[in-house]
């Protein structure tokens, strides 16, 4: 179906052998490269890697669905097998010695080479000593078997925090605990309870599009804090899912691990081809951004305080206060009532919002398509073509709705990259998103941060259908992680765009749009509250940082975390965004670790780019959405991010523009 995985044809006992034999042939076509007689090329031996695993991406491309998104026991066995088998396969790969030696031959004389294979080059060659490849054989044999472990510990982590998300939830018995919820809400916790076997119960389940919105809206105090503890105590149970013990020997093996390849810490490895480039500069960013962050959100907690004194309730400020009251003193000020924006905001229409602003800003049509396979009934697709000419772009396919056996989030992935090394490739990628699922024959309506979340995750679709790279490696989303944050945060400004909530933010039984008056009270708290998001965020990306840059790694995770936001002064009314025992950016992999810092550095372009567009004349200006395009989106990792941002901008990027954003004092 058009290079679509044939989803309706999986079965579980399938994946691992399928694993198995594609493991092989991609070793067969490595070791042929490997052994080529004639003098390496840049075709024989760095294009040739490119094409080599291809059969190997197809059948990763069915495991990651099955690992995200349909996880069960039986699936839990395989891939507590097959982790540690694929990275020791990845290994085999960089520890190749004749491989390598055709590698740097082909680098060595790079100058000859187009811009582009001068790019890959560069990337093959550096990626294979950062895993290894000068490493003596004993030493080799270390990294593989460290390896092997962290694979083991990352994909036991995951299992335990998806098993405290699908099996936690707040479920409410008695309709006098509902106080203070919209009807939506009770609507979708009333439907939650019939889908775990107790109707005529209230569950909210334990995944942050669940219980924010309970936290915000609950009058019912002792459940707001059940609620809270049930959510950031995901992974820190104290029983068989309890994750500590992993963090903690996760931490030493990657500070091992970097020892081991020469590095200081493993932040140093990881950082060393971001942007940023070092985790000093990474911390000097967070570190500036902690000082304004924290005095506002004091002066928030100040406010909220003072409501609390008003209404006579006697308490002090909590973390599972905080969005409660934020909301009231919102109201107050804003005359701003997110649960009566929240009947505006219908899933469907907000997709139909996505596909308009990318053709007015790209040029690009999606049409359904109702025959392609999918892996599960609320799963839909749409192929994506240039309006003017037709030519086909690729497909979208797109999983809203949370259900057991889904991890928590919302992600982006790419089912098939896009690359020409033997003619057009088109890309496949997916967006997927915990959308409360609504009672049966109603719309979806979602809060004003899931429909940023929408809009968030279609940015880094359009990073993945607007690629335009000869090389599978250097193609769409394969950029710098404080890179590859960029285009999908700058994407959720055009949801407030007058424009989309003119057209698409419309009232779910009357069809009426947005009144125009709170569309106005919107923009105007669009600073509201951006000291607890600042700070819940960086509170998780400092303690991140810190632990990935400890002396010894830390042996109580939750100890650390507590000396670390102490030293910091972190507002005891707020709780991390992320803490570490069910912190998946950093613990499932290597992915963010030492690096959630990316969203705030993405967060500085994403700021100063945006001023790009308001400088031209709006978000909708032509000229600058074709320079974002071409510079950005479809140059993937073909140049140097800095280079393509100052192609974008003229400049580099500006922090001031951020600290204007969030309504931050700057300096």
């Amino acid at each position: 179906a058009g290079g679509v995985p044939p989803f309706d044809r999986v079965r579980i006992e399938d994946i691992e052998p399928a694993l198995d034999a594609a493991m092989e042939l991609h070793l067969a076509e490595v070791d042929a490269i490997a052994r080529n007689p004639a003098a390496p090329t840049f075709d024989n031996t760095l294009a040739a890697l490119e094409r080599a695993g291809r059969v190997l991406d197809r059948v990763l491309a069915v495991y990651g669905v099955w690992s995200s998104s349909l996880s069960t026991p039986a699936f839990h066995a395989v891939e507590a097998r097959m982790d540690p088998r694929l990275a020791a396969h990845g290994d085999r790969i960089t520890q190749n010695e004749a491989l390598f030696a055709r590698i740097e031959a082909v680098y060595a004389a790079r100058e000859a080479l187009a811009p582009e294979q001068e790019r890959l080059a560069w990337k093959t060659a550096t990626g294979f000593v950062r895993a290894g490849a000068r490493l003596d054989a004993d030493a080799k044999a270390r990294l593989a078997a460290l390896n092997q472990d962290l694979a083991g510990l990352y994909t036991a982590f995951s299992q335990h925090v998806l098993t405290d998300e699908t099996q936690g939830a707040l479920v409410i018995e008695d309709a006098a605990d509902l106080a203070g919820l919209p009807p939506g809400l009770v609507a979708a916790y009333a439907a939650e309870g019939a889908r775990r076997g107790q109707p005529g119960t209230w569950a909210v389940a334990n995944t942050r599009s669940a219980i924010d919105p309970f936290l915000a809206a609950s009058a019912v105090r002792g459940l707001r804090e059940q609620a809270w503890r049930l959510f950031t105590g995901r992974g820190d149970t104290g029983g068989a899912t309890d994750t500590n013990a992993l963090v903690a020997r996760i931490l030493a093996l990657r500070a091992e691990r970097a020892a081991l390849l020469g590095y200081a810490t493993h932040a140093h490895w990881r950082l060393e081809h971001s942007m940023a480039k070092t985790p000093e500069r990474a911390l000097a960013l967070l570190e500036a951004v902690w000082t304004p962050a924290v005095a506002r959100a004091r002066e928030e907690i100040a406010d909220m305080q003072a409501v609390a004194d008003r209404d006579g309730s006697g308490i002090t400020i909590e973390p599972w206060d905080y969005l409660y009251y934020a909301e009231t003193v919102r109201a107050e000020r804003y005359d701003l009532d997110p649960e009566a924006i929240r009947p505006y905001l219908q899933l469907d229409t907000l997709r139909e919002a996505l596909f308009w602003v990318a053709g007015e800003l790209f040029g690009l049509a999606f049409a359904p398509e109702p025959d392609v396979p999918v892996f599960h009934p609320d799963v839909r697709v749409w192929s994506v073509a240039d309006r003017e000419t037709g030519r086909a772009v690729g497909l979208w396919i797109f999983d809203p709705y949370a259900r057991p056996g889904k991890r928590s989030g919302a992600w982006m992935a790419a089912l098939r990259g896009q690359e020409r090394v033997d003619g057009a490739v088109l890309p496949i990628v997916s967006n997927t998103l915990n959308v409360t699922p609504p009672g049966e024959g109603q719309p979806a309506l979602v809060s004003w941060d899931d429909a940023e979340t929408l809009f968030h995750e279609f940015g880094h679709a359009l990073h993945g259908l607007l690629s335009d790279a000869t090389y599978p490696s250097l193609a769409g989303t394969a950029v710098a992680r404080d890179y590859v944050e960029f285009p999908s945060q700058l994407f959720e400004r055009w949801l407030a765009t007058p424009e989309v909530l003119g057209r698409f933010a419309r009232h779910v039984e009357t069809d009426e749009p947005l009144p125009q008056a709170t569309v106005d009270r919107l923009r105007e708290a669009s600073a509201f509250n951006q000291g607890f998001g600042t700070v819940e965020f960086l509170a998780s990306a400092l303690v991140d940082l810190r632990a990935h840059l400890a002396e010894s790694a830390p042996e109580d995770p939750a100890a650390f975390e507590r000396e670390t936001l102490a030293a910091y002064g972190m507002p005891r009314e707020i709780g991390m965004r992320h803490r570490m025992p069910h912190f998946l950016h950093l613990f499932s992999g290597d992915g963010y670790s030492a690096a959630y810092y990316s969203y705030l550095w993405a967060d500085v372009i994403t700021a100063d780019a945006f001023e790009a567009f308001e400088e031209a004349g709006g978000p909708y200006d032509a000229a600058v959405a074709e320079r974002l395009r071409r510079t950005v989106l479809a140059a993937g990792n073909t140049v140097d991010p800095a280079e393509g941002y100052r192609a974008f901008r003229g400049r580099d990027p500006h922090v001031a523009a951020l600290m204007r954003d969030r309504g931050f004092a700057a300096g």
